[in-house]
């Protein structure tokens, strides 16, 4: 089972070149030679002394518009930055002390620890499979990652937002280990925020938030310096007269570097559709699960295109020393299969583990 592109020695088919078996997206995705290039171009025109300024705003909005698209919002309701934890941050900001804000436990701590470490707040917890459930009177918001990054589980994020909405609580998910290989709608939730060196296969350094119309009135631009000003370049020196009427006044200044890499990654997802790359990445973490029953490993149950077996995280340095580029996360062996990865891939990690 392999992409079309990637197969025939075609299209997509030039732009990886790993020289391992990398099964470690849900760490970092493998950057994209066009990604590469695009980084590298830029560097060398800074080195130069050929570019007035370090990068092109033009191009932090192609990456906007790109993620837009990709995750069927309007850009007006995507702001730019470098992490899920800023993001997250500037949330938590907004909220009023005592607020009561819910979690599934054992969540990716840049979504969490913003909001415990103001001191003010009443985090909670419950079991992902319960968090629906848990939602009450007093939640003011449910923050998730739609899919655990320590195990592949995935939210019942339907159930989520109805529970919310019954009890007047707002969203936030975390869409790191969603985008870019199962389709997403961040409109159906009041912020989104999605680190993109991960699925996406931008430098690391790219991150994106998502604001509903509602929720962009409740937060403050806390960082958003001279770049959240509504005439831009008119408000360089002294206070904004006027912020950015859209979610651009919440941007973060842009790691041009990054972000001229992200606009070339991105489109490159746009590409290949990300239909087609969830059912690629899908097909091999199911070719992957059966070769697990088969070996007599029990793997976390799911359907994502991460898989984690609990138990084997002890096999992690073995595997690396093959070659095979796995991961251990809480007490796992944690694999993950995208679209540069194939059959050839799932059948050598098998092998190496049944051994």
């Amino acid at each position: 089972m392999t992409l079309m592109g990637i197969s025939d020695g075609t299209g997509l088919a030039g732009e990886f070149a790993p020289t391992t078996t990398y099964l470690n997206t849900a760490s970092y995705g493998l950057l994209p030679r066009r990604a590469a290039e695009a980084v590298g171009a830029l560097t060398a025109e800074i080195a130069s002394g050929g570019r007035v300024g370090s990068g092109d705003f033009a191009t932090v909005d192609a990456a906007r518009r790109s993620f837009a698209r990709l995750v069927g919002v309007d850009p007006s309701r995507v702001a730019t930055g470098g992490s899920v934890a800023v993001h997250v941050g500037l949330i938590a900001a907004s909220l009023p002390a005592g607020a009561e804000v819910l979690f599934p436990e054992g969540d990716f701590s840049s979504l969490i620890n913003p909001f415990v470490l103001r001191g003010d707040l009443e985090p909670r917890f419950a079991p992902l499979a319960e968090l629906a459930d848990a939602v009450g009177p007093r939640t003011a918001l449910v923050a998730f990652s739609t899919v655990q990054s320590a195990d592949g589980r995935t939210a019942d994020c339907a159930a989520i937002r109805e529970a919310a909405a019954a009890h007047g609580a707002r969203t936030l998910a975390d869409a790191t280990q969603s985008v870019g290989w199962l389709p997403f709608d961040a409109g159906a939730y009041d912020y989104t925020v999605t680190g993109a060196f991960k699925w996406l296969l931008c430098p690391r350094g790219t991150s994106f938030l998502t604001v509903g119309e509602a929720a962009q009135e409740s937060l403050v631009p806390l960082h958003g310096g001279w770049l959240a000003a509504a005439d831009g370049w008119e408000s360089t020196y002294g206070p904004i007269g006027e912020v950015a009427p859209d979610a651009r006044r919440f941007d973060e200044p842009p790691a041009f570097l990054a972000y001229h890499g992200a606009a070339a990654a991105l489109s490159l997802v746009e590409e290949a559709g990300v239909a087609a790359i969830h059912a690629h990445d899908v097909a091999l973490a199911e070719r992957y699960r059966a070769g697990l029953a088969e070996l007599g490993h029990t793997p976390v149950p799911g359907t994502a295109a991460i898989v984690s077996v609990p138990g084997l995280a002890d096999r992690e340095p073995e595997l690396a020393r093959a070659g095979i580029i796995a991961s251990a996360r809480a007490g796992h062996l944690r694999a993950t299969f995208h679209l540069y990865n194939t059959e050839a891939d799932v059948d050598r990690l098998l092998d190496a583990l049944s051994n």
